[in-house]
């Protein structure tokens, strides 16, 4: 049995968006990036979806907002992490 591709962790377009939001991208390198990103979504709960109309249609807005802020923290907490690990 193969899963879809289509199914995927709603908190990875968040933590995206939010480096994004930050230019991750711009001030560090491809092999810290990925490191970020593990070191991040490990610290979040999983929330599985198919189509981002599922999150648009039955998030409400605070728990949108919960959602952000647990990924603005675990970044913070993840840059503190890999600077002092020198990851």
């Amino acid at each position: 049995m193969k899963i879809s591709d289509d199914i995927h962790n709603y908190y990875e377009k968040l933590v995206v968006k939010q480096f994004t939001a930050m230019k991750i991208d711009d001030t560090y390198d491809t092999d810290f990036v990925a490191d970020l990103t593990c070191v991040v979504l490990n610290q979040l709960p999983t929330r599985y979806i198919r189509h981002e109309v599922d999150m648009a249609f039955y998030l409400s807005p605070s728990e949108r907002f919960e959602m952000e802020n647990k990924v603005n923290k675990a970044i913070s907490r993840s840059l503190e992490f890999m600077k002092k690990h020198k990851l």
